[in-house]
């Protein structure tokens, strides 16, 4: 059952300071990893993957890989996680081998949420729950459309945007499984802490 802290990585090329920062979540508690880096090529990225597959299994989390079928399985990872058009979802998940998971951002939308499900998807995300530094042009997705999920979807919820240590009780409270975090997480001044600071909430 996936819960707990979702981390997604920040865009860094220097693999070592990257790691660093990962290893540091990883620490304080993160449950599920997510590679995104939209600055690497495809080298760097099959070169951080790799190093994320053995780090969490250290760690015992679980590592999805954003955008990216092909690598997922090539570095055995636990899932992969598409957007709204990051591919074909039922192609997907013909393409990922036995107990791989998938996942959909399904924005502030209850109607793709529920084709995701239909497409076979292990977990669906909603956001921006709140104002991202990450992506300011993103949809909203209120607290009462998380709600409104719980209650019509049974499978896992992540929610995403603009989520830190001070308001991540309530989306919980209104039915996540997951909160998913980059900026409150890889650049606050302490990431093991913070990360520590979203464990304890699950």
């Amino acid at each position: 059952m996936m819960r707990g802290l979702y981390a997604i990585t920040p865009n860094l090329k220097d693999t070592a300071e990257f790691l660093g920062k990962v290893e540091q979540a990883l620490q304080g508690g993160a449950a599920i990893l997510q590679y995104r880096n939209k600055q690497a090529d495809a080298a760097l990225r099959l070169e951080q993957a790799r190093a994320l597959r053995a780090l969490t299994k250290q760690y015992g989390a679980c590592l999805i890989i954003n955008d990216d079928v092909q690598l997922a399985v090539q570095v055995g990872a636990d899932g992969v996680h598409l957007g709204g058009e990051d591919g074909d979802l039922i192609e997907a998940r013909a393409r990922l081998s036995q107990g791989m998971l998938l996942g959909a951002s399904c924005y502030n939308d209850l109607a793709l949420a529920h084709a995701a499900v239909a497409a076979g998807v292990d977990y669906v995300a909603f956001g921006a729950v709140f104002a991202s530094g990450t992506k300011p042009e993103a949809r909203r997705a209120s607290l009462e459309l998380i709600k409104q999920a719980r209650a019509e979807i049974t499978l896992p919820i992540v929610a995403i945007g603009g989520i830190t240590p001070h308001n991540a009780a309530q989306v919980v409270a209104a039915g996540a499984d997951c909160v998913a975090v980059i900026g409150a997480l890889f650049e606050s001044g302490n990431i093991r802490q913070t990360a520590e600071r979203f464990a304890e909430l699950f």
